[in-house]
Protein backbone atom coordinates (compact mmCIF):
# COMPACT_ATOMS: atom_id res chain seq x y z
CA UNK A 1 0.00 0.00 0.00
CA UNK A 2 1.51 3.31 -1.06
CA UNK A 3 1.48 6.46 1.03
CA UNK A 4 -1.48 8.10 -0.72
CA UNK A 5 -3.65 4.99 -0.43
CA UNK A 6 -2.79 4.79 3.26
CA UNK A 7 -3.81 8.41 3.81
CA UNK A 8 -7.02 7.99 1.81
CA UNK A 9 -8.00 4.84 3.72
CA UNK A 10 -7.44 6.44 7.12
CA UNK A 11 -9.31 9.60 6.13
CA UNK A 12 -12.21 7.46 4.95
CA UNK A 13 -12.25 5.57 8.24
CA UNK A 14 -12.15 8.83 10.16
CA UNK A 15 -15.13 10.30 8.34
CA UNK A 16 -17.12 7.07 8.65
CA UNK A 17 -16.51 7.05 12.40
CA UNK A 18 -17.34 10.74 12.68
CA UNK A 19 -20.59 10.22 10.79
CA UNK A 20 -21.52 7.23 12.95
CA UNK A 21 -20.84 9.23 16.14
CA UNK A 22 -22.83 12.18 14.83
CA UNK A 23 -25.79 9.92 14.07
CA UNK A 24 -25.62 8.41 17.53
CA UNK A 25 -25.49 11.83 19.19
CA UNK A 26 -28.36 13.15 17.08
CA UNK A 27 -30.49 10.16 18.05
CA UNK A 28 -29.88 10.62 21.76
CA UNK A 29 -27.73 13.70 22.48
CA UNK A 30 -28.84 14.03 26.12
CA UNK A 31 -30.08 10.69 27.47
CA UNK A 32 -30.94 12.25 30.83
CA UNK A 33 -33.88 13.96 29.13
CA UNK A 34 -35.66 10.61 29.30
CA UNK A 35 -35.87 9.30 32.86
CA UNK A 36 -38.92 7.11 32.37
CA UNK A 37 -39.91 5.19 35.49
CA UNK A 38 -37.40 6.70 37.94
CA UNK A 39 -39.05 7.22 41.34
CA UNK A 40 -37.92 10.49 42.94
CA UNK A 41 -38.59 11.51 46.54
CA UNK A 42 -38.44 15.31 46.87
CA UNK A 43 -38.54 16.91 50.31
CA UNK A 44 -39.92 20.42 50.69
CA UNK A 45 -41.92 19.91 47.50
CA UNK A 46 -44.52 22.51 48.45
CA UNK A 47 -42.13 25.45 47.91
CA UNK A 48 -41.81 27.26 44.59
CA UNK A 49 -38.31 26.04 43.72
CA UNK A 50 -38.98 22.40 44.61
CA UNK A 51 -42.37 22.48 42.93
CA UNK A 52 -40.71 23.58 39.68
CA UNK A 53 -38.12 20.83 40.10
CA UNK A 54 -40.86 18.20 40.55
CA UNK A 55 -42.68 19.39 37.43
CA UNK A 56 -39.45 19.37 35.43
CA UNK A 57 -38.60 15.79 36.46
CA UNK A 58 -42.15 14.59 35.82
CA UNK A 59 -41.99 15.97 32.28
CA UNK A 60 -39.12 13.59 31.48
CA UNK A 61 -40.93 10.54 32.82
CA UNK A 62 -40.10 10.44 36.54
CA UNK A 63 -42.61 9.37 39.14
CA UNK A 64 -42.68 11.89 41.97
CA UNK A 65 -43.15 11.31 45.69
CA UNK A 66 -43.75 14.87 46.87
CA UNK A 67 -43.34 15.38 50.60
CA UNK A 68 -43.82 18.47 52.77
CA UNK A 69 -45.95 19.66 55.66
CA UNK A 70 -48.15 21.97 53.53
CA UNK A 71 -50.49 19.31 52.16
CA UNK A 72 -52.74 21.71 50.23
CA UNK A 73 -49.81 22.72 48.03
CA UNK A 74 -48.75 19.10 47.60
CA UNK A 75 -52.24 18.17 46.40
CA UNK A 76 -52.18 20.99 43.85
CA UNK A 77 -48.78 19.84 42.58
CA UNK A 78 -49.78 16.18 42.27
CA UNK A 79 -53.09 17.06 40.63
CA UNK A 80 -51.20 19.02 37.98
CA UNK A 81 -48.75 16.19 37.28
CA UNK A 82 -51.47 13.52 37.24
CA UNK A 83 -53.76 15.50 34.95
CA UNK A 84 -54.18 13.83 31.51
CA UNK A 85 -53.09 17.03 29.77
CA UNK A 86 -49.74 17.13 31.58
CA UNK A 87 -46.84 16.80 29.14
CA UNK A 88 -44.95 14.15 31.05
CA UNK A 89 -44.03 10.46 30.78
CA UNK A 90 -42.69 10.59 27.19
CA UNK A 91 -42.70 6.83 26.64
CA UNK A 92 -45.97 6.12 28.39
CA UNK A 93 -48.37 9.06 28.12
CA UNK A 94 -51.28 6.93 29.35
CA UNK A 95 -49.82 6.56 32.84
CA UNK A 96 -52.36 8.19 35.16
CA UNK A 97 -50.58 8.26 38.53
CA UNK A 98 -47.21 9.94 38.21
CA UNK A 99 -47.14 11.75 41.54
CA UNK A 100 -48.22 11.02 45.11
CA UNK A 101 -48.26 13.38 48.08
CA UNK A 102 -47.09 12.46 51.57
CA UNK A 103 -47.34 14.75 54.58
CA UNK A 104 -43.85 14.99 55.99
CA UNK A 105 -42.26 17.15 58.67
CA UNK A 106 -38.45 16.93 58.61
CA UNK A 107 -38.28 18.60 62.03
CA UNK A 108 -40.10 15.67 63.64
CA UNK A 109 -38.40 13.04 65.81
CA UNK A 110 -36.63 9.95 64.51
CA UNK A 111 -39.54 7.45 64.76
CA UNK A 112 -41.95 9.87 63.06
CA UNK A 113 -39.59 10.48 60.14
CA UNK A 114 -38.98 6.73 59.86
CA UNK A 115 -42.73 6.13 59.55
CA UNK A 116 -43.07 8.94 57.00
CA UNK A 117 -40.25 7.53 54.86
CA UNK A 118 -41.92 4.10 54.82
CA UNK A 119 -45.19 5.74 53.77
CA UNK A 120 -43.36 7.58 50.97
CA UNK A 121 -41.68 4.33 49.91
CA UNK A 122 -45.09 2.65 49.61
CA UNK A 123 -46.23 5.29 47.09
CA UNK A 124 -44.58 3.44 44.18
CA UNK A 125 -42.95 0.53 45.99
CA UNK A 126 -39.45 1.92 45.90
CA UNK A 127 -37.35 5.10 45.90
CA UNK A 128 -34.64 5.46 43.26
CA UNK A 129 -33.51 8.98 44.09
CA UNK A 130 -33.79 11.23 47.14
CA UNK A 131 -33.62 14.98 46.58
CA UNK A 132 -33.25 16.23 50.12
CA UNK A 133 -33.94 19.88 49.51
CA UNK A 134 -35.98 21.24 52.39
CA UNK A 135 -34.33 24.22 54.02
CA UNK A 136 -34.76 27.02 56.55
CA UNK A 137 -33.12 30.39 55.94
CA UNK A 138 -34.25 32.58 58.79
CA UNK A 139 -33.21 36.22 58.87
CA UNK A 140 -29.86 37.75 57.98
CA UNK A 141 -28.44 38.89 61.28
CA UNK A 142 -25.21 39.59 63.06
CA UNK A 143 -24.14 36.41 64.87
CA UNK A 144 -24.50 38.22 68.20
CA UNK A 145 -28.10 39.11 67.42
CA UNK A 146 -29.15 35.61 66.33
CA UNK A 147 -31.35 34.13 69.05
CA UNK A 148 -31.29 30.52 70.22
CA UNK A 149 -34.75 29.74 68.85
CA UNK A 150 -33.85 30.72 65.30
CA UNK A 151 -30.50 28.92 65.53
CA UNK A 152 -32.29 25.79 66.76
CA UNK A 153 -34.84 25.94 63.93
CA UNK A 154 -32.08 26.15 61.35
CA UNK A 155 -30.17 23.22 62.85
CA UNK A 156 -33.30 21.10 63.22
CA UNK A 157 -34.34 21.62 59.60
CA UNK A 158 -31.08 21.97 57.65
CA UNK A 159 -28.92 19.54 59.61
CA UNK A 160 -30.98 17.08 61.68
CA UNK A 161 -33.80 16.80 59.15
CA UNK A 162 -31.46 16.24 56.22
CA UNK A 163 -29.57 13.56 58.17
CA UNK A 164 -32.65 11.70 59.43
CA UNK A 165 -34.37 11.55 56.03
CA UNK A 166 -31.16 10.35 54.37
CA UNK A 167 -30.60 7.81 57.13
CA UNK A 168 -34.00 6.16 56.81
CA UNK A 169 -34.18 6.20 53.00
CA UNK A 170 -30.74 4.58 52.80
CA UNK A 171 -31.57 2.08 55.54
CA UNK A 172 -34.42 0.65 53.48
CA UNK A 173 -32.27 -0.03 50.42
CA UNK A 174 -28.82 -0.36 51.97
CA UNK A 175 -28.67 -4.05 51.09
CA UNK A 176 -28.26 -3.08 47.44
CA UNK A 177 -25.09 -1.03 48.30
CA UNK A 178 -25.22 0.84 44.99
CA UNK A 179 -25.89 4.18 46.67
CA UNK A 180 -24.40 7.41 45.34
CA UNK A 181 -24.50 10.69 47.24
CA UNK A 182 -23.88 14.09 45.66
CA UNK A 183 -24.81 17.61 46.72
CA UNK A 184 -25.76 20.57 44.56
CA UNK A 185 -24.82 23.89 46.12
CA UNK A 186 -26.93 26.47 44.27
CA UNK A 187 -26.29 30.16 44.06
CA UNK A 188 -29.06 32.72 44.09
CA UNK A 189 -32.22 31.58 42.33
CA UNK A 190 -35.76 32.86 42.62
CA UNK A 191 -37.65 31.05 45.38
CA UNK A 192 -39.81 31.79 48.40
CA UNK A 193 -36.68 32.18 50.49
CA UNK A 194 -34.94 34.62 48.14
CA UNK A 195 -37.96 36.52 46.82
CA UNK A 196 -37.38 39.53 49.08
CA UNK A 197 -33.67 39.70 48.29
CA UNK A 198 -34.25 39.60 44.54
CA UNK A 199 -36.41 42.70 44.81
CA UNK A 200 -33.59 44.80 46.29
CA UNK A 201 -32.54 47.65 44.02
CA UNK A 202 -28.82 47.12 44.63
CA UNK A 203 -28.80 43.45 43.60
CA UNK A 204 -28.26 44.11 39.89
CA UNK A 205 -25.23 46.26 40.73
CA UNK A 206 -23.85 43.42 42.86
CA UNK A 207 -24.36 40.93 40.05
CA UNK A 208 -22.58 43.03 37.44
CA UNK A 209 -19.60 43.85 39.66
CA UNK A 210 -19.08 40.66 41.64
CA UNK A 211 -20.45 37.65 39.78
CA UNK A 212 -18.09 36.47 37.01
CA UNK A 213 -20.89 35.46 34.62
CA UNK A 214 -22.83 38.62 35.59
CA UNK A 215 -26.07 36.73 36.12
CA UNK A 216 -27.58 34.40 38.69
CA UNK A 217 -29.43 32.43 36.01
CA UNK A 218 -32.70 30.56 36.30
CA UNK A 219 -33.50 27.28 37.98
CA UNK A 220 -34.34 25.75 34.61
CA UNK A 221 -31.96 24.82 33.04
CA UNK A 222 -29.16 25.82 35.45
CA UNK A 223 -30.13 23.32 38.17
CA UNK A 224 -32.75 21.10 36.55
CA UNK A 225 -30.40 19.86 33.81
CA UNK A 226 -27.78 18.94 36.43
CA UNK A 227 -30.36 17.13 38.55
CA UNK A 228 -31.48 15.12 35.52
CA UNK A 229 -27.89 14.16 34.77
CA UNK A 230 -27.30 12.99 38.34
CA UNK A 231 -30.51 10.97 38.27
CA UNK A 232 -29.52 9.28 35.01
CA UNK A 233 -27.13 6.33 34.87
CA UNK A 234 -24.67 8.50 32.91
CA UNK A 235 -23.51 9.79 36.30
CA UNK A 236 -22.98 6.33 37.80
CA UNK A 237 -19.31 7.05 38.49
CA UNK A 238 -19.99 10.36 40.22
CA UNK A 239 -20.36 10.31 44.00
CA UNK A 240 -19.19 12.27 47.02
CA UNK A 241 -19.16 15.59 45.18
CA UNK A 242 -20.45 19.07 45.92
CA UNK A 243 -21.44 20.59 42.57
CA UNK A 244 -21.57 24.39 42.73
CA UNK A 245 -24.03 26.17 40.44
CA UNK A 246 -23.64 29.86 41.22
CA UNK A 247 -22.34 31.62 38.08
CA UNK A 248 -18.92 31.78 39.72
CA UNK A 249 -19.92 33.96 42.68
CA UNK A 250 -18.12 31.67 45.15
CA UNK A 251 -14.77 31.94 43.35
CA UNK A 252 -11.92 33.58 45.31
CA UNK A 253 -12.13 37.39 45.31
CA UNK A 254 -15.74 37.15 44.18
CA UNK A 255 -19.01 36.57 45.98
CA UNK A 256 -21.44 38.44 48.15
CA UNK A 257 -19.18 38.55 51.19
CA UNK A 258 -16.98 41.46 50.02
CA UNK A 259 -19.11 43.99 51.87
CA UNK A 260 -18.20 47.59 50.92
CA UNK A 261 -17.70 46.91 47.20
CA UNK A 262 -21.26 45.76 46.81
CA UNK A 263 -23.09 47.40 49.67
CA UNK A 264 -22.40 51.15 49.94
CA UNK A 265 -24.17 51.37 53.33
CA UNK A 266 -22.50 48.28 54.77
CA UNK A 267 -21.43 48.56 58.40
CA UNK A 268 -17.97 47.03 58.86
CA UNK A 269 -18.78 46.15 62.46
CA UNK A 270 -21.69 43.96 61.38
CA UNK A 271 -20.49 41.27 58.97
CA UNK A 272 -22.90 39.87 56.44
CA UNK A 273 -23.94 36.25 56.85
CA UNK A 274 -25.24 34.24 53.92
CA UNK A 275 -26.51 30.72 54.44
CA UNK A 276 -26.68 28.21 51.60
CA UNK A 277 -29.00 25.22 51.73
CA UNK A 278 -27.67 22.66 49.23
CA UNK A 279 -29.75 19.99 47.57
CA UNK A 280 -28.63 16.57 48.70
CA UNK A 281 -29.19 14.05 45.94
CA UNK A 282 -28.92 10.38 46.67
CA UNK A 283 -29.23 7.74 43.98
Amino acid sequence: MNFYNFIYKNISIYFHLKKAMANQESNNPEPWNNLEGKVILVTGASSSLDRELCLNLARVGCKIVAVAHRTDRLKSLCDEINHPAFSGSPLNPNTTVRAVAVEFDVTADDPTIDASVHKAWDGFGRIDVLINNVGFRGTVKNSLELDEEEWGEGMKTNLNGTWLVSKHVMAIEFGMYNVRVNAISPGLFKSEITEGLLQKSWLNNVTLKMVPLQTFGTLDPAVTSLVRFLVHDSSRYITGNILIVDAGSSLPKFGLGLGPLAFPHWNKKRPLVFEWAPLLIQV
